[in-house]
Protein backbone atom coordinates (compact mmCIF):
# COMPACT_ATOMS: atom_id res chain seq x y z
CA UNK A 1 0.00 0.00 0.00
CA UNK A 2 1.36 3.40 -0.95
CA UNK A 3 1.25 6.05 1.71
CA UNK A 4 2.17 9.71 1.59
CA UNK A 5 5.11 10.76 3.68
CA UNK A 6 3.90 14.01 5.22
CA UNK A 7 7.40 14.79 6.41
CA UNK A 8 8.65 15.09 2.86
CA UNK A 9 9.84 18.67 2.15
CA UNK A 10 8.38 18.50 -1.34
CA UNK A 11 4.89 17.90 0.04
CA UNK A 12 5.05 20.30 3.01
CA UNK A 13 2.69 23.26 2.70
CA UNK A 14 4.30 26.64 3.09
CA UNK A 15 2.41 29.93 3.11
CA UNK A 16 3.32 32.21 0.23
CA UNK A 17 5.85 34.89 1.11
CA UNK A 18 3.35 37.59 0.17
CA UNK A 19 0.85 36.25 2.73
CA UNK A 20 3.46 36.23 5.49
CA UNK A 21 4.55 39.77 4.58
CA UNK A 22 0.94 41.01 4.61
CA UNK A 23 0.34 39.49 8.06
CA UNK A 24 3.48 41.16 9.40
CA UNK A 25 2.45 44.52 7.90
CA UNK A 26 -1.01 44.32 9.50
CA UNK A 27 0.44 43.44 12.89
CA UNK A 28 2.88 46.35 12.90
CA UNK A 29 0.34 48.81 11.45
CA UNK A 30 -1.95 48.25 14.41
CA UNK A 31 0.87 48.94 16.84
CA UNK A 32 1.91 52.10 14.99
CA UNK A 33 -1.67 53.42 14.92
CA UNK A 34 -2.10 52.71 18.62
CA UNK A 35 1.03 54.72 19.39
CA UNK A 36 0.33 57.72 17.16
CA UNK A 37 -3.37 58.39 17.72
CA UNK A 38 -4.50 60.53 20.62
CA UNK A 39 -7.09 58.94 22.86
CA UNK A 40 -10.17 60.84 23.95
CA UNK A 41 -10.60 61.02 27.71
CA UNK A 42 -13.76 61.87 29.67
CA UNK A 43 -14.18 65.59 30.42
CA UNK A 44 -14.18 64.83 34.15
CA UNK A 45 -10.78 63.09 34.02
CA UNK A 46 -8.14 64.80 36.16
CA UNK A 47 -4.43 65.08 35.35
CA UNK A 48 -1.93 64.04 38.02
CA UNK A 49 1.43 62.45 38.63
CA UNK A 50 0.75 59.00 40.05
CA UNK A 51 3.17 56.95 42.12
CA UNK A 52 2.13 53.45 43.16
CA UNK A 53 3.44 52.83 46.69
CA UNK A 54 2.17 49.36 47.67
CA UNK A 55 -0.98 48.46 45.74
CA UNK A 56 -3.69 49.59 46.31
CA UNK A 57 -1.97 52.54 48.02
CA UNK A 58 -0.96 55.32 45.59
CA UNK A 59 -0.24 59.03 45.60
CA UNK A 60 -1.66 61.54 43.13
CA UNK A 61 0.44 64.73 43.02
CA UNK A 62 1.71 63.78 46.48
CA UNK A 63 -1.79 63.29 47.95
CA UNK A 64 -2.26 59.80 49.43
CA UNK A 65 -5.10 57.95 47.68
CA UNK A 66 -6.23 54.39 47.12
CA UNK A 67 -7.14 52.33 44.06
CA UNK A 68 -10.72 51.06 44.17
CA UNK A 69 -11.48 47.35 44.01
CA UNK A 70 -11.59 46.57 40.31
CA UNK A 71 -9.61 49.67 39.32
CA UNK A 72 -8.40 49.66 35.72
CA UNK A 73 -5.05 51.09 34.70
CA UNK A 74 -4.66 51.44 30.95
CA UNK A 75 -1.23 51.74 29.37
CA UNK A 76 -0.25 54.02 26.50
CA UNK A 77 -1.60 51.46 24.00
CA UNK A 78 -4.88 51.07 25.95
CA UNK A 79 -3.90 47.65 27.29
CA UNK A 80 -4.50 46.84 30.95
CA UNK A 81 -1.49 47.27 33.23
CA UNK A 82 -1.15 45.71 36.67
CA UNK A 83 -0.49 48.18 39.47
CA UNK A 84 2.28 46.01 40.90
CA UNK A 85 4.40 46.57 37.79
CA UNK A 86 4.35 50.35 38.33
CA UNK A 87 5.62 50.53 41.93
CA UNK A 88 7.83 53.55 42.59
CA UNK A 89 7.56 55.10 39.10
CA UNK A 90 6.26 58.67 38.80
CA UNK A 91 3.80 58.55 35.87
CA UNK A 92 1.71 61.29 34.26
CA UNK A 93 -1.88 60.06 34.16
CA UNK A 94 -5.50 61.05 33.67
CA UNK A 95 -7.84 59.46 36.18
CA UNK A 96 -11.43 59.23 37.40
CA UNK A 97 -12.58 58.56 40.95
CA UNK A 98 -15.52 56.47 42.08
CA UNK A 99 -18.28 57.89 44.35
CA UNK A 100 -16.24 56.88 47.43
CA UNK A 101 -13.25 58.99 46.35
CA UNK A 102 -11.09 56.03 45.34
CA UNK A 103 -9.27 56.06 42.01
CA UNK A 104 -11.16 53.79 39.61
CA UNK A 105 -9.98 54.55 36.04
CA UNK A 106 -6.38 55.48 35.18
CA UNK A 107 -4.84 56.18 31.79
CA UNK A 108 -1.04 56.32 31.48
CA UNK A 109 -0.24 59.14 29.05
CA UNK A 110 2.12 59.41 26.11
CA UNK A 111 4.19 62.58 25.76
CA UNK A 112 1.73 63.99 23.20
CA UNK A 113 -1.25 63.31 25.47
CA UNK A 114 0.54 64.79 28.47
CA UNK A 115 1.13 68.01 26.49
CA UNK A 116 -2.64 68.63 26.30
CA UNK A 117 -4.04 71.01 28.91
CA UNK A 118 -6.28 69.46 31.58
CA UNK A 119 -7.37 70.31 35.12
CA UNK A 120 -5.02 69.01 37.78
CA UNK A 121 -5.83 67.59 41.18
CA UNK A 122 -4.92 70.76 43.12
CA UNK A 123 -7.04 73.02 40.89
CA UNK A 124 -10.32 71.19 41.61
CA UNK A 125 -12.92 72.69 43.96
CA UNK A 126 -16.62 72.25 44.60
CA UNK A 127 -17.56 75.93 44.83
CA UNK A 128 -17.55 78.87 42.44
CA UNK A 129 -16.32 82.40 42.92
CA UNK A 130 -16.99 85.63 41.06
CA UNK A 131 -13.80 85.07 39.11
CA UNK A 132 -15.11 81.68 37.85
CA UNK A 133 -18.24 83.08 36.21
CA UNK A 134 -18.16 83.87 32.47
CA UNK A 135 -18.28 87.54 31.59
Amino acid sequence: MNRCDIRSPARAWRPPAALAAAALALATAGQVLAQTTLRHFPDKAIRATMVVKAPPEITMDGTPMRLSPGARIRGTTNTLVLSGTLVGQPLTVNYLSDPHGQVHEVWLLTEAEAAEKRARLGSQHNYSTLGDSPR
